[in-house]
């Protein structure tokens, strides 16, 4: 069973048993961008930092950043994406994932919001 987490900057996290995490971002944050025409996605293989920039999102409205929420080694992208970036709106905690990486210290996630914290934050803005 995969354990959801949530980011201050409107990411998701399937926490998976095998220190492997997928990243998403949420459906707030795909209705505040609006329309995606564009995602670029990191490099599998490519060893990131928390908060390094490692996908840039283009919609109608804005462009955006997504930062790593963690350490880790990217091992997977959505490749469907670069053909249909529309599906991270149509399906963000879905179809729409963005990556996954594998992730050295899974305790560094311990920080993060469940679903009912992060629906309070959200509340909160």
């Amino acid at each position: 069973m995969k354990t959801l987490k949530f980011t201050e900057d409107h990411e998701w996290l399937a926490v998976g048993d095998d220190n492997t995490i997928t990243v998403g971002i949420t459906d707030y944050a795909q209705r505040q961008l609006g329309d995606i025409v564009y995602v670029e996605l990191p490099q599998v293989g490519q060893a990131v930092t928390a908060g390094d920039e490692i996908v840039v999102i283009e919609s109608v409205k804005a462009a955006g950043d997504i930062k790593s929420p963690c350490a880790g080694t990217v091992t997977a992208i959505n490749d469907r994406l670069a053909g249909a970036p529309e599906v991270v709106n149509q399906d963000p905690l879905g179809d729409g994932w963005l990556f996954r990486m594998r992730v050295p210290d899974p305790a560094a996630l311990n920080g993060l919001m469940d679903e009912n914290a992060y629906a309070a934050f959200v509340e909160g803005l």
